[in-house]
């Protein structure tokens, strides 16, 4: 989970209210395809529940990796406007929020302080992903799951703005609980 704390270690109270109030909460079931390889995707994606697998044409449709709680999806393509590198699909039923593209776009281009702080989530995010891929890379060349396993100690900052992140992903997830119930 420690990734999308990234993410909302950055962003502020009403930054996540907008996420919400724009995001929709989905079931993925199992077996799903969320993400296909060299399709357009039409949403950023946060994973709250569930695990999902990653796979890539080129290697014969290998699952490479696997995605837990706490992870993005779709940044890579919403920043560079690409189409998605690899498939992602569900393994088991997955809980996700799902943020229409349209939307996020438009808001970005309208709020500059969300952009701002949007931005350097994703790149933090980027980073911390890339970071960990290849410390993973470099121990299991065949084989890579994308969940926290970081080594590196964590300095004061980074521990203050986890915990705000933390009770942040918590408000989150109550809220979108509480949607659910309503």
């Amino acid at each position: 989970m420690s990734k999308v704390l990234v993410i909302l270690g950055e962003l502020n109270d009403r930054d996540i209210d907008w996420l919400l109030a724009n995001g929709t909460r989905q079931q993925i079931p199992a077996g799903t395809e969320l993400i296909g390889e060299g399709k357009p995707i039409d949403a950023l994606y946060i994973v709250l529940e569930g695990i999902l697998s990653v796979s890539v044409l080129a290697l014969g449709n290998r699952e490479i990796g696997k995605i837990v709680s706490g992870e993005v999806l779709g940044e890579m393509s919403f920043v560079d406007g690409r189409l998605p590198s690899a498939s992602v699909k569900a393994i088991k039923e997955c809980l996700i929020l799902s943020i229409p593209r349209e939307k996020l776009t438009e808001k970005l281009e309208q709020d500059v302080l969300f952009s701002l702080r949007f931005y350097r989530a994703i790149t933090k995010f980027l980073s911390t992903r890339l970071r960990g891929t290849v410390s993973r890379f470099s121990q299991d060349p065949d084989y890579l799951i994308f969940q926290d396993s970081s080594t590196e100690e964590p300095n004061q900052a980074a521990l203050d703005n986890s915990n705000l992140a933390k009770s942040r992903y918590d408000w989150l997830m109550d809220r979108l609980t509480e949607t659910e119930k309503s």
